[in-house]
């Protein structure tokens, strides 16, 4: 147990001695709760988190143009754009390793639903669908489809593990939610919950912030937390034991994730690849998404902010853009990969600043709300690995069929409840129309193809996994919106 004095040594040392300035004002209690704080903390590392967010958070965006170049053609595969009998090999052996018990996938979860206006975990979130689904209910069915999928093509009764990574804020609702819907049908055993890493929060002068007068403002150390969680929570440990080899790693936001999808891992164990992004084509040069590219001929991910309009703008000879690969944190990764970064790169991964309002208590002791930002999170990116790897690929998928992210509020123009619904639903109306059913309106008649998009048509996971197995013969009477 750390001491008093322990702490205010170390604090004083790391030029930190304001966080026990309140100390004489708590409560017997809430001093022994703040020095358990304390003492997860690397404390000895403090003035060096502190000093260098300050000095990151100052520092100007760097520009990487000069230095960009597209990942090779050779090394990208395509939902769309590849030869249909490519793609087909590409299912087999993803779910040939899903039969033999080697996939699982990894939720990256540590968010709170913030920006969407709720306390509560994103992946409790219900977007409004016709059968009120939430988020991790989609997923956690999905699960059990291609599972389903994998064991009738080979005569097996598989499992995918699925390993949820969590934050302080999002362990126990979530763990709660699970058991109160009985693990949406799949086995507890099967659910892995661990938490990610929590740091300090920092003022631009870089001194911690306090969140009370006996509690540090924390925050998760970002998605790139995850190779320093699986070690301390012995995750790898739990894949080995299982036997997985193949991690499909993904956001809880995206409504219209392919967990565990078959073609991205079997392109990717094609390829003898020991990490893998999948990307969707940007939209317009100034979207703001990150670019898969290569610089100084390693893989990574460029930050839009990184990227001068005039190079996100280049275009090749058909009229596409050089810098199309738009990330959308959804990555493969081999076990052996993972064991890797976490025991030798870990410690080398890129810190990122974000500047947020973060409420705090003043000199005084009062209670204050910014309404600008005023302290620093340092976060590491899921993606700052990709400099890592040995063997690298890119697979391209369709956004319309696979990437539909919820992040803000409705009334936001892009990434909200409404658009993410709408994805989900009009994706499952082009199933069935190519399955050649037709879509009623409540009064029975025919509604447009163009109009599809309009109809509430909803598909369980259950029944489909990705539009397969859709009878010719089936015709839904719904409801227009």
């Amino acid at each position: 147990m750390l001491s008093f004095e322990q702490a205010r040594q170390t604090l004083t040392s790391a030029g930190q001695s304001h966080v026990l300035q309140f100390w004489p004002e708590l409560s017997e209690e809430e001093k022994d709760s703040f020095l358990r704080e304390l003492a997860q903390l690397d404390l000895r590392g403090l003035r060096g988190h502190c000093e260098g967010a300050a000095a990151a958070a100052a520092s100007p965006p760097s520009c990487l143009d000069r230095d960009m170049e597209p990942i090779p053609a050779e090394l990208i595969g395509s939902s769309k754009k590849s030869d249909r009998k490519d793609v087909c090999q590409w299912e087999s052996e993803g779910l040939l390793q899903i039969s033999k018990n080697r996939v699982g996938v990894l939720l990256l979860a540590g968010g709170q639903g913030t920006r969407l206006g709720v306390q509560y975990p994103k992946g409790m979130y219900d977007v409004g669908l016709p059968s009120g689904k939430t988020l991790y209910q989609i997923q956690a069915e999905r699960i059990r489809k291609i599972q389903q999928i994998a064991d009738c093509k080979y005569g097996t009764a598989c499992s995918i593990p699925w390993y949820i990574m969590t934050s302080e804020f999002t362990l126990a609702p979530t763990k709660k939610f699970f058991e109160e819907n009985h693990y949406f049908g799949l086995e507890p055993a099967n659910i892995i919950m661990f938490e990610q890493r929590m740091i300090p929060a920092v003022t631009f002068d870089g001194k911690v912030i306090m969140q009370a007068k006996g509690k540090i403002a924390m925050a998760p150390d970002g998605n790139g937390g995850l190779y320093k969680a699986l070690e301390d929570n012995k995750v790898l440990e739990d894949m080995k034991k299982r036997g997985v080899e193949f991690l499909h790693v993904y956001c809880v936001d995206n409504i219209l994730v392919k967990m565990a999808d078959p073609v991205f891992i079997g392109f990717c164990v094609s390829k003898g690849a020991d990490c893998g992004a999948k990307v969707v084509e940007k939209t317009h040069p100034a979207e703001p998404v990150g670019v898969v590219c290569r610089v100084g001929g390693v893989p990574q991910v460029v930050e839009y902010s990184e990227i001068q309009l005039e190079t996100a703008g280049l275009r090749e000879p058909e009229g596409g853009l050089v810098y199309s690969a738009g990330n959308i944190c959804n990555h493969f990764f081999t076990r052996s990969f993972l064991q890797d970064v976490a025991e030798k790169f870990e410690n080398q991964l890129k810190q990122h600043v974000a500047l947020k309002k973060v409420p705090f208590v003043d000199s005084h002791g009062n209670q204050v709300t910014p309404t600008k930002p005023n302290g620093i999170k340092m976060e590491k990116f899921v993606f700052d690995v990709f400099p890592f790897s040995s063997n690298f690929v890119v697979f391209e998928a369709m956004r319309e069929e696979e990437f539909s992210p919820l992040k803000n509020a409705d009334g936001a123009a892009v990434d909200s409840p409404t658009t993410a619904r709408n994805s989900l639903l009009a994706q499952h109306c082009r199933w069935v129309l190519s399955a050649g059913a037709t879509l009623l309106d409540e009064h029975g008649n025919s509604i447009p193809d163009t109009a599809s998009p309009l109809a509430l048509c909803e598909i369980s996971p259950l029944v489909s996994y990705f539009g397969e197995v859709i009878a010719k013969s089936l015709f839904l009477n719904l409801q227009s919106i």
